[in-house]
């Protein structure tokens, strides 16, 4: 994918914008019970920063596996950012997984209480990595 100089950053600047909302749904969306949509939102606020970061440097994916992959190899590996971090995104994933898509696996209070500080604090990574 070729892209100008400002669309890279539109783009960019527009998935930053997108995870902090998410961010926030998450919360929201936690103080109502809803676990399973919280999961969801969470997972989302992770990709969308993921995929700016992806994107920043000039990486492209269009698969949610195909992140994961990515930001292990540019990322994880290369200590960029811990190798926590890359288990943190993977099981992000798979919690949002089970909960939207399979029979009587649902995210849970404790789920949400134990990703939501973490996840939170690696989008901030991740968004003072692009800047």
């Amino acid at each position: 994918m070729s892209l100008s100089n400002e669309e890279r950053k539109a783009i960019v600047e527009y998935r930053i914008e997108k995870a902090m909302v998410s961010l926030k749904d998450t919360k929201d969306i936690a103080a109502l019970g809803k676990w399973s949509l919280a999961a969801n939102r969470l997972y989302y606020a992770l990709y969308y920063a993921a995929t700016a970061l992806l994107i920043n440097d000039g990486h492209f994916t269009r698969t949610h596996s195909g992140m994961i992959s990515m930001m292990s190899l540019h990322y994880v590996q290369k200590g960029v950012l811990t190798k926590e971090d890359g288990k943190l995104i993977k099981r992000i994933f798979d919690l949002r997984q089970e909960s939207d898509y399979d029979d009587f696996i649902d995210a849970d209070e404790d789920d949400i209480k134990l990703y939501l500080p973490l996840v939170a604090n690696l989008v901030n990574t991740i968004v003072l990595l692009i800047k």
